[in-house]
């Protein structure tokens, strides 16, 4: 009997983002073995992909590469979100700092729930790959 790819039955996820900004990312769950992995091409849709769901988390790689949030836009969840670059680079900008925090591989915020912010910048010519981590 021919098994089916469990890759293949994935449901698309609800995007973990606010409606208004999850038709600009390609939001899906899938199994993944390695988080470099499935890396698009340059020029692509930012990619989100929800790696983990359970009550109270839930975690998501996010590949960028030139993207940044929409003008005007700040995140403003209801969740706490621990992010870490893997790869690449971002300018991540808080309504509360008066500058962007630039991060690299190995850096991580822990980002309190309600606390607006918005990604500025993601290099232009590598991917920026992203894990987060949203919880309770």
């Amino acid at each position: 009997m021919k098994r089916e790819d469990p890759l293949r039955l994935a449901k698309p996820a609800t995007p973990l983002r606010s409606p208004g900004v999850a038709s600009h990312r390609a939001a899906r769950m899938r199994l993944m073995n390695n988080l470099y992995e499935d890396i698009p091409d340059p020029g692509a849709e930012e990619q989100f992909v929800e790696l983990l769901a359970r009550p109270g988390v839930r975690i998501a790689r996010i590949v960028s590469q030139g993207h940044t949030s929409p003008p005007g836009y700040w995140y403003d969840q209801p969740e706490a979100e621990w992010i870490v670059v893997l790869e690449g680079e971002a300018r991540l900008r808080f309504e509360d700092e008066p500058e962007a925090r630039v991060l690299h591989p190995g850096d991580y915020v822990d980002i309190a729930p309600y606390r607006r912010h918005r990604v500025e910048w993601t290099h232009p010519d590598i991917p920026t790959v992203w894990l987060a981590v949203f919880h309770d």
